[in-house]
């Protein structure tokens, strides 16, 4: 919702919710139809009963009471709606400051990764542990590498999780350029991703979703490169260790076969949580693993220990809230709608 903003006799003044002003267009609407309601009722009475007698025949009974108390709920409403709309006033520079850290998330998007052993699929499941960490992530800057037979950048680093979201959806094995698992290449290209950040932070962390398996590359090349800057490598492991055949699927999305070798028998892939584990320690990081959880809880914990450095700082404009006078002002003559109320049916 975009705040309205305004200068009014040289105040700045706004509402952080405008949408809630049309409240008033209704506080109107009902107000007026209860006076209406009012007054057209005591013309019925005022027909009914000849004015000599109205004292004697209709005792207790008020023109003005029903009028004033409509517009004692009326003005009740229109204050509730203007507290609604989250009234602003005055304004003050305050310097933000951003802290966190650099993480890159290594992303397989290799063809193991449509097996069905963890439902949906290997790669639903590593998008739902990337989501559960983007939604959890507290200023850190994230960046999303997608890899296969190669690796390229999906999401630059960046404080826009609802973007980085955006990118992740956009992920699909189908559409990788060639087979295979490099985690070389994706550490390598990690490591040029942290290289780039501007401010960099102290602490580096390459968040690795995989199933580990066909370790193909420059691994080594790719763990060096990060161990010179500091970078931890946390790796989630996505699969299970029993094994499962990875499934062909057609465009429309279902299964019309099964990967065979080159002898023609069905290809079985497994989870190499071995391999995942020796990449994690030989940086100083750590290997995850919850065959029927989401890991990504506790890598956000290990990632909150970290030291954080400040990423980015600016000016931003605060205004104060001024809805409270609102509130009060609607409870006030909301109380006194009902005591009118009161005293309306005790006379009568």
């Amino acid at each position: 919702m975009t705040p309205w903003r305004f200068t009014l006799l040289g105040y700045q003044l706004g509402f952080a919710q405008p949408v809630y002003l049309v409240a008033l267009l209704v506080a109107l609407l009902v107000g007026g139809a209860a006076l209406i309601s009012a007054l057209r009722r005591s013309k019925r009475v005022s027909k009914a009963v000849p004015a000599r007698l109205m004292a004697l025949l209709t005792p207790g009974i008020s023109r003005v009471l029903p009028g004033l108390q409509s517009g004692a709920y009326t003005i009740a409403l229109l204050s509730f709606g203007l507290a609604l709309a989250q009234p602003q006033c005055g304004e003050r520079a305050e310097m933000i400051k951003r802290q966190g850290i650099d993480l890159v998330v290594a992303l397989d998007a290799s063809k193991s990764m449509d097996a069905r052993d963890i439902q949906p699929s290997r790669l639903e499941r590593a998008k739902l542990e990337l989501s559960t960490l983007l939604d959890e992530l507290k200023g850190d800057r994230v960046a999303i590498v997608v890899f296969a037979g190669d690796a390229f950048i999906q999401c630059p680093l960046t404080s826009d999780y609802q973007a980085a979201k955006m990118f992740l959806r956009a992920v699909d094995p189908e559409q990788m350029p060639q087979g295979g698992t490099n985690i070389g290449a994706a550490l390598l290209l990690s490591r040029q991703v942290l290289d780039s950040a501007d401010r960099g932070a102290k602490d580096r962390v390459v968040v690795l979703l995989s199933d580990g398996e066909d370790l193909t590359g420059a691994i080594d090349e790719g763990l060096a490169a990060l161990k010179e800057v500091g970078a931890k490598v946390l790796s989630v492991g996505i699969g299970s260790e029993q094994g499962e055949p990875i499934p062909l699927i057609n465009k429309r999305g279902d299964v019309v076969g099964y990967k065979k070798d080159e002898h023609g028998t069905t290809v079985i892939t497994k989870l190499d949580g071995a391999g995942l584990q020796r990449l994690s320690s030989d940086t100083g990081g750590e290997y995850f693993y919850q065959p029927r959880g989401v890991a990504m809880s506790e890598v956000v914990k290990r990632i909150d220990s970290m030291q954080k450095s400040e990423l980015e700082s600016r000016l931003m404009m605060r205004y104060a809230e001024a809805y409270q006078p609102f509130v009060a002002f609607g409870v006030l003559f909301m109380v006194l709608g009902f005591a009118l109320l009161g005293s309306w049916r005790r006379a009568s």
